[in-house]
């Protein structure tokens, strides 16, 4: 019933505001949900939407058990939804204005010791290991059909060209604290080895230039010189990793290749953002300012990068109880 309408707000989300697919999928989810739920209630106009229907929806929300975290981004997508409706002139008021933002218990990310961060990035898989299965397991309604069928790489041992390339995206997404997103859309020209940097379109189309590790900048040329000349093909394009069939890797396949290492060194399991947590959290320690840190990362908001000082606080907590004879 309100399909045109989720096409106008699809491409407000994504011409206009320019967020991530991730993002534009997760705000049309929810509002397909309350417009869904809004239309079994009597709404036949969206110009009846008002400030009780959307309260009466979150309740709903709330009674299935949806989590703090949920039904904060939920209401972030109504208010993001009725102020656009508002502006295009489809509602005569914007009820999501006077919505309140269910407060969110404060988890600290998980992140790696940097002794667990060093082990990960100097292990050498056994030969055979390292390139068997890494497509097999990529599958879900959000990886490409591509990358569902493509079959298991053979083995090559640690230096075949896929164990390379998981080796150069590791030492990037610690190195450099990228996200995954980044790491996934990156291109051949976005690095400059010269001067040790990464070209990397974060979110809202925003573009930054990140530093990266002198080991992720051995990892990359390694890769670059050995592994992606074996997998290139004309799918590739500019990508500068590519998984087994030569198109540009996906996130998938590159949390698949973290958990399979992580469980192989018995360390903590975690996905790609664990990584960047990882390295955040290491540069504070290391005595980054939280300015720097925040610039790193692309945070629009200094709070967001503050998080990682309670990380460093907790960490120094956490030694204090073990160390001291009178903690």
């Amino acid at each position: 019933m309100f399909g045109a309408v989720l096409a106008g707000f699809e491409w407000h989300l994504r011409a206009e505001r320019g967020l991530s697919g991730h993002t534009v999928r997760a705000y049309l989810g929810d509002v397909a949900d309350l417009l869904a739920h809004a239309h079994r209630m009597g709404l036949g106009d969206l110009a009846g939407l008002d400030i009780r229907m959307l309260r009466a929806w979150l309740a709903a929300q709330h009674a299935l058990g949806r989590s703090r975290a949920t039904l904060a981004r939920r209401t972030a997508s109504a208010r993001v939804f009725t102020a656009y409706a508002h502006r295009r002139g489809t509602l005569p008021a914007d009820p999501g204005a006077l919505l309140g933002t269910p407060k969110q218990g404060r988890t600290l990310p998980r992140v790696l010791r940097q002794d667990e961060a060093i082990a990960l990035l100097e292990w050498a898989p056994a030969q055979g290991e390292g390139d068997a299965g890494e497509d097999a397991h990529a599958v879900g309604e959000d990886v490409p059909a591509v990358v569902r069928d493509a079959p298991v790489a053979g083995s090559d041992g640690g230096d075949g060209p896929l164990p390379l390339r998981d080796q150069a995206v590791f030492e990037l997404l610690y190195g450099s604290g990228i996200r995954i997103g980044e790491l996934c859309g990156l291109d051949v020209e976005d690095i400059d080895a010269t001067r040790r940097t990464i070209r990397v379109i974060g979110k809202g189309d925003k573009e930054r230039t990140v530093p990266m590790s002198a080991p992720a900048a051995r990892a990359v040329g390694a890769w670059l010189a050995r592994g992606r000349p074996c997998l290139v093909n004309e799918r590739s394009g500019p990508a500068l990793f590519l998984g087994s069939r030569g198109g540009r890797v996906h996130p998938t396949v590159v949390r698949r290749a973290l958990h399979d290492r992580l469980a192989a060194l018995g360390l903590p399991d975690m996905g790609p953002h664990g990584l960047r947590h990882s390295a955040a959290t290491h540069l504070l320690e290391g005595g980054a300012d939280l300015r720097s840190v925040q610039e790193i990362l692309g945070h629009s908001s200094l709070a967001t990068t503050q998080v990682y000082t309670h990380v460093s606080a907790e960490r120094l907590r956490a030694v204090y109880r073990q160390a001291h004879p009178r903690a």
